[in-house]
C-alpha cells in the first residue's frame, strides 16, 4: 500500500494527469454538452472546417441510409483510393481505405482484395451504428485518402501517421506523432498498436517514443529512429490547432492532423475527450501545463484582454518548448 502510495505521489508531482482529473477539471469544466455534436460527428466537423476556410481531406459522399448505398458507385467514380469511415466513430474503428483498384475488386491499404459487395457491406454496417459512440445509427463518409508527405517513410509502417495536439482554450500544450505499425495494421491508433512520438512544442522536433505503454527509440518495423525528426511546416500545424478553439467553442480537445504530400497539413478530426497516453509519449504531464495555461487565463482577464491563435502558439512554445525546459 505505502508503494502505490510513493507512486501516486511521484506521478503527481510529475503533473501527470489522470482520467478523472481529465473529465472532472478539463472535459467537464470546458466542454459544453451542446457543442459536443460538432467534434463527435466528423462530417459536421469537416462542412464547420470548409466554411472557416480550414483545409481539411475533400469529401466525395456521404450515405445516410441503406438505399443511399446504391450511390455509391456514383460517389466513387473512376477514383482508384478513397476512405470510407463512420461519421461518429472513434479509435479507428470501422474505417476502410482503399488503395487501389485490382481488375473489378478493390486494393485496401494492407493489400487484401475486396469486392464492391463487401464495401457495401461495410457501410451498411456504419449505418447500423455498429462503431458509432453509443451505438446509434450512424452515417458513412468517403473522402480523399491522403497520401503521407515522404518525410515518414523510414518511420512508418504503410497508413496515415498523424499528428494530435492537446488544446486548452485555444493554447496548444501537448503534442504527439502516432506513427501506424504493422500490429495495427497501418492505422495510426495507440490502442490497436500504433506508436505515439512526443513532439517538442517550440521546434516540431520528434523525441522518445511509446509502444504498447512502453518507451522506445526505434519503429518495430521499419528499425529506424523515430526521435530527432524535424516535422515540416511545424508552425502551421500549431497555429492550426490552436484556431480550432474557435472553430469549435470546444475548451479542452484533441486536435487530429496530417501532412500530405499535396496538399500539406489538414486537420482530421476533433476530440472532446482525447487519451492521455500523449503523456508517456512526451516523458511529461498535462497538469502543470494546464495550471499554466490557466493561470495566463486569468491574467489576461484581469486586464481584459484576449490573445489570438498567434499570441497563444507564443505563449506556449515559449513555455512548454525543449528549448525552454524550465517546466520540467
Amino acid at each position: 500500500m505505502l508503494g502505490l502510495w510513493k507512486t501516486w505521489k511521484a506521478l503527481e508531482a510529475k503533473g501527470i494527469m489522470g482520467i478523472n482529473r481529465r473529465n472532472a477539471d478539463y472535459v467537464l469544466k470546458y466542454n459544453k454538452r451542446h457543442l459536443y455534436p460538432i467534434v463527435d460527428d466528423k462530417i459536421i466537423t469537416k462542412e464547420r472546417a470548409i466554411e472557416a476556410g480550414i483545409h481539411v481531406p475533400e469529401m466525395y459522399g456521404v450515405i445516410s441510409t441503406e438505399k443511399e448505398i446504391d450511390k455509391l458507385h456514383e460517389i466513387i467514380g473512376g477514383r482508384t483510393d478513397f476512405v470510407i469511415k463512420p461519421a461518429q466513430g472513434a479509435g479507428g474503428d470501422g474505417i476502410l481505405v482503399i488503395a487501389d483498384r485490382f481488375e473489378e475488386r478493390y486494393k485496401t491499404v494492407s493489400g487484401k482484395i475486396i469486392s464492391h459487395e463487401e464495401i457495401e457491406h461495410q457501410i451498411s454496417s456504419i449505418l447500423t451504428g455498429l462503431y458509432s459512440l453509443g451505438g446509434h445509427r450512424d452515417r458513412a463518409l468517403i473522402e480523399y485518402r491522403v497520401t503521407p508527405d515522404q518525410i515518414f517513410k523510414s518511420i512508418s509502417y504503410e497508413g496515415v501517421p498523424d499528428i494530435r495536439i492537446i488544446v486548452l482554450k485555444g493554447y496548444p500544450v501537448m503534442a504527439m506523432l502516432r506513427l501506424p505499425t504493422r500490429q495495427s495494421g497501418g492505422k495510426a491508433n495507440l490502442h490497436q498498436g500504433a506508436i505515439g512520438v512526443g513532439v517538442d512544442l517550440a521546434t516540431g522536433v520528434t523525441l522518445s517514443g511509446t509502444w504498447l505503454n512502453n518507451k522506445i527509440k526505434k519503429h518495430p518495423d521499419t528499425t529506424n529512429a523515430v526521435d530527432g525528426v524535424q516535422l515540416p511546416n511545424w508552425h502551421g500545424f500549431m497555429k492550426l490547432a490552436a484556431g480550432c478553439y474557435e472553430l469549435c467553442g470546444l475548451g479542452y480537445i484533441g486536435v487530429d492532423m496530417v501532412l500530405d504530400q499535396e496538399k500539406g497539413p489538414l486537420i482530421l478530426e476533433l476530440n472532446a475527450r482525447p487519451g492521455l497516453n500523449i503523456q508517456i509519449a512526451n516523458d511529461c504531464g498535462l497538469t502543470h501545463r494546464a495550471h499554466a495555461v490557466e493561470a495566463r487565463l486569468a491574467e489576461l482577464e484581469a486586464k481584459g484582454v484576449q490573445e489570438d491563435a498567434e499570441e497563444r502558439v507564443r505563449f506556449t512554445q515559449e513555455l512548454f518548448g525543449h528549448a525552454h525546459p524550465a517546466e520540467r
